[in-house]
C-alpha cells in the first residue's frame, strides 16, 4: 500500500481496478490507500487503459474515487489550523452536518447534533483518538459519554469520518456515524504557543518531535489551560494535558506506542429557567443570562491511557494489531431542577464514575480475486472490557447527603467482522460485509440487591454498498446497513427503581438501527467538489439511561430521514470556501416529534491563506430550531453565530518562524443559546413545579490572541 500525498490525490482508473475500502486504513490509523488493485493484486496491472485524473485535495481528501459513501471523508490538519475552535470538541464541526455545543461547564463532554440526533454526549456517534475509544458505556452521566476535552488540536493529523451504519469496521455507538481522530507521528518543527483572552482565558502548549534512532521518532506535547468564562460565578477551569508518542519503522512495517494523561476541574453554570432570565430578578437581586442558581455545581475528571499498534504490509495485504489500557474518573455535580425534589437542601446530585478499560483489535486485509473479478477482503476482531464503579448521590455544596445507587459493573463487548470489495465492471464496484457483536453485562448493585444480575445480548449487522462511476468526474452511491448502540448495563438487570422501589422492566443490551443512503459526489465543475446524500435511519427504540435519576427512560421506536449537501470550492490556491447544509425530519413511529432533534444545521466558511504573511477565515454556523416536546407545541430558537480568525506570520531576528493569531468567537455578539430544554423545575420560594424552557446561553463575543513560535 502507498501513502497518498497530503497535497494531492492521483486516481488511476482502468478496466480492472478497485478502490480499496477507505475503512481498512482509517481503523489502522495510517494514511488511506487510494490506489487500486488488479486481478493479480498488482496496482500497476492494466493501468494504461485510461489516463490519470488529478484532483487537488486541499484540506480534504474527499475526491471522486476515494470513498464508499457520499457522506464519508477525511479532514486534513491544514484545515483544522485555518479556523478557530472555542473548545477542543469543536474540531468535530469540520464533519459536514455536525454542530457541537455545551450545556454546562467546559470540563464536561459536549453536546453533539447530527442527522436529527441530539446525541446527548455521544450515544450514537462513535469517536476514537489514535485508536483508543472515547465513548464510555454505562457512564455515570450518560450512555456513550464522549469527553473530547483532552484533545490537543495542534497534534491532530486528520479526521476520518463516516455517517450511517454501513461500515463493518465500526460497531457500538456508530449508528449515526463515527470519527477516527489521528495524531501526528512527527512535527515539522518543535513549537511553543501562548494564548490569552477575556475572562481569564490563558493557555500554553509546547510540543516537539525528535529522531531518537534511524527509525524511531519521539513526540512529546504538554498543555496547561485556565478559563473563568463569562459566568458570574467564575468557571475556574484548570486543565492539564500531556502526550508522549514513540513510532518505529515505516508505513510498510512499524509500530507505535502512545501515552496520554489528562486532568481537569471546573465550576459550572448549568442551564437556568428562561422565566427567571425574563424576570431579570431573583430573591430581590438582579439575575442575568450568565448567572447561576447553584454556585457549587461543577466537577473534576481524569483520563490516562497507554496504547500500542503494530502493522505489516506485504505484497498481498496488511496485518494490524493494536491494544490499549485506560484509567478514567469523573466526579460531576449538577442541579437542573433546583428545589423541586428536595426543597430543604436543593436538588444537587453527584454522578461518579471510576473505571479501568482494556481492549484491542486485530485485522487482516488482502487482495485476491474470484474468477476475473478483483477483490479486497478484510476480517477483524475487536474486544473491549470495562470494569466500572459508578454511583449516583444526593448532594449539597458537593457534600453527599444520601445515595441513590452504587454499582460495580463488568461489561465486555466482542465484535467480529468481515467485508469484501469487488469490482464487477470498470464502472461498478460493490462492498458487502457482516458484523457480529456479543455483549456481556455483570452488575453488582451495592445499594439494591434486586438490581444485581447478569445479562447477554448479541446482534448480527449486515452491510452493503454499491458505487457506480466515475462518469464526467461523478460517481453514485447506494449504501445500506444495520448498526446499534449498547444500553447502560444497569438497565439490562434492573428490577426496581432505585429511588422509589417500584418495579421496572429490564431493557435489551443492544439496540439495533437500520439505515440507508443514496448519494452522489461530483467534481464536474472545475475546482468545486460537491456531495449530496439522501439518507434514512430507523431505531428500535430511543431508550435512554437517565443518569440524573438512575433509571432507564423508555420511549418508542424512531425514524429519521434527511438530506445533506456539502461543497468545497477551491478556485485558487489561496482561497477555500466550505458550504454545508443538512435538513432532517425526526419522528417516533407513532408520529410524535423527538424532543431536541433539530431540523437543520448549516455552516459556511471562507478561508484566505498565505496572502503574503496574512491568512484569515470567517465562518457562519447555524443550529436550527427543533421540537422541545413531542407535540411540537414548544420549539427551540435557532442560533446563528460568526467566528473570525486572522493570522500573520512573523520572523524574528533569529529567523525563527512565528505566528500571531486573533480569534473572535460570536463576532456580532448575538444572544443565542447553546442548548434549550423544556421540563418542570421549581425555584426556592415557588409553591409548585413549573413547566418551561430551560436554557444554557452561548458565550458572548470572545476574543483570544495566540502567539506561536518554533525553535
Amino acid at each position: 500500500m502507498k501513502t497518498t500525498p497530503r497535497h494531492q490525490t492521483r486516481l488511476r482508473l482502468g478496466p480492472v481496478t478497485i478502490t480499496v475500502a477507505a475503512l481498512c486504513s482509517s481503523v489502522s490509523g495510517q494514511a488511506r490507500e487510494i490506489g487500486h488493485i488488479g486481478a493479480s493484486g498488482d496496482p500497476a496491472e492494466h493501468s494504461a487503459s485510461l489516463p490519470a485524473i488529478e484532483v487537488a485535495a486541499r484540506h480534504y481528501d474527499n475526491s471522486v474515487g476515494s470513498s464508499d459513501a457520499a457522506s464519508q471523508g477525511v479532514i486534513e490538519s491544514s484545515l483544522l489550523l485555518s479556523r478557530p475552535a472555542l473548545r477542543p470538541g469543536e474540531v468535530l464541526e469540520f464533519v459536514p452536518g455536525m454542530i457541537v455545543t455545551q450545556h454546562s461547564g467546559d470540563g464536561k463532554a459536549n453536546q453533539y447534533f447530527l442527522r436529527g440526533f441530539n446525541l446527548d454526549h455521544g450515544t450514537d456517534f462513535a469517536t476514537t483518538v489514535d485508536g483508543v475509544p472515547v465513548n464510555m458505556p454505562t457512564n455515570g452521566h450518560g450512555q456513550g459519554y464522549s469527553d473530547l476535552n483532552f484533545l490537543l488540536p495542534e497534534l491532530v493529523d486528520r479526521i476520518d469520518y463516516r455517517k450511517g451504519p454501513y461500515f463493518a469496521t465500526h460497531g457500538d455507538f456508530a449508528a449515526a456515524g463515527a470519527a477516527d481522530i489521528l495524531y501526528k507521528s512527527q512535527l515539522a518543527e518543535p513549537f511553543a504557543q501562548v494564548s490569552l483572552g477575556r475572562n481569564g482565558y490563558k493557555r500554553g502548549v509546547v510540543a516537539g518531535s525528535f529522531q531518537l534512532t534511524d527509525d524511531v521518532v519521539f513526540l512529546g506535547a504538554a498543555e496547561w489551560m485556565g478559563n473563568d468564562g463569562p459566568w458570574t460565578v467564575p468557571e475556574d477551569l484548570r486543565r492539564k494535558n500531556a502526550v508522549l508518542r514513540f513510532t518505529q519503522g515505516t508505513a510498510q512495517r512499524g509500530a507505535s506506542l502512545s501515552l496520554m494523561a489528562y486532568d481537569a476541574r471546573w465550576t459550572s453554570t448549568d442551564q437556568v429557567p428562561r422565566r427567571l432570565i425574563a424576570a431579570g430578578t431573583y430573591e430581590g437581586k438582579p439575575f442575568g443570562r450568565f448567572d447561576s442558581l447553584d454556585p457549587t455545581d461543577g466537577g473534576n475528571t481524569s483520563r490516562y491511557s497507554l496504547s500500542g499498534e503494530w502493522h505489516d504490509r506485504d505484497p498481498d495485504g496488511e496485518t494490524r494489531i493494536s491494544a490499549y489500557a485506560m484509567r478514567y474518573s469523573l466526579r460531576l455535580f449538577s442541579n437542573f431542577t433546583y428545589a423541586m425534589d428536595r426543597p430543604e437542601t436543593g436538588d444537587q446530585f453527584s454522578q461518579q464514575d471510576d473505571r479501568n478499560v482494556f481492549g484491542g483489535k486485530i485485522s487482516r486485509a488482502w487482495n485476491h480475486s474470484i474468477g476475473d473479478f478483483p477483490m479486497r477482503s478484510e476480517w477483524g476482531v475487536q474486544l473491549r472490557n470495562d470494569r466500572i464503579r459508578v454511583g449516583l448521590h444526593d448532594t449539597r455544596s458537593r457534600r453527599i447527603l444520601g445515595t441513590t445507587r452504587v454499582d460495580k459493573v463488568r461489561e465486555t463487548l466482542l465484535g467480529v467482522y468481515g467485508q469484501s470489495t469487488i469490482e464487477l465492471t470498470p464502472w461498478l464496484r460493490g462492498m458487502a460485509g457482516l458484523r457480529g457483536d456479543m455483549a456481556r453485562f455483570a452488575v453488582d448493585s451495592l445499594t439494591h440487591s434486586a438490581n444485581s444480575g447478569h445479562a447477554r445480548a448479541s446482534l448480527l449487522s449486515p452491510k452493503f454498498s454499491l458505487v457506480a462511476g466515475p462518469w464526467q468526474r461523478t460517481e453514485f452511491f447506494l449504501n445500506a446497513g444495520k448498526g446499534f448502540h449498547s444500553n447502560d448495563a444497569r438497565g439490562t438487570t434492573a428490577q426496581v427503581d432505585p429511588r422509589t422501589g417500584e418495579p421496572v422492566d429490564a431493557v435489551p443490551g443492544l439496540v439495533p438501527a437500520r439505515g440507508w443512503e443514496v448519494g452522489v459526489r461530483t467534481e464536474v465543475i472545475a475546482y468545486l467538489q460537491s456531495s449530496l446524500a439522501f439518507w434514512g435511519l430507523k431505531s428500535n427504540s430511543e431508550l435512554v439511561y437517565v443518569g440524573d435519576a438512575g433509571t432507564t427512560e423508555t420511549s418508542g421506536a424512531s425514524k429519521r430521514h434527511g438530506i445533506e449537501f456539502s461543497n468545497r470550492w477551491t478556485p485558487h490556491r489561496h482561497f477555500l470556501l466550505d458550504a454545508d447544509i443538512a435538513l432532517t425530519r425526526a419522528r417516533f413511529t407513532n408520529g410524535d416529534r423527538i424532543p431536541n432533534a433539530v431540523d437543520s444545521v448549516a455552516s459556511i466558511a471562507a478561508t484566505v491563506k498565505d496572502i503574503g504573511p496574512w491568512s484569515a477565515s470567517l465562518q457562519w454556523r447555524y443550529l436550527g430550531s427543533g421540537a422541545l416536546v413531542e407535540d411540537n407545541s414548544v420549539r427551540s430558537q435557532a442560533a446563528s453565530t460568526f467566528n473570525l480568525r486572522i493570522s500573520r506570520d512573523l520572523r524574528d531576528l533569529t529567523q525563527r518562524t512565528s505566528r500571531l493569531t486573533l480569534d473572535v468567537f460570536n463576532l456580532f455578539n448575538r444572544k443565542v443559546d447553546d442548548i434549550q430544554y423544556f421540563y418542570a423545575s421549581q425555584l426556592p420560594g415557588e409553591s409548585s413545579p413549573v413547566d418551561g424552557r430551560v436554557v444554557h446561553p452561548g458565550e458572548p463575543r470572545t476574543v483570544r490572541i495566540t502567539y506561536r513560535t518554533t525553535f
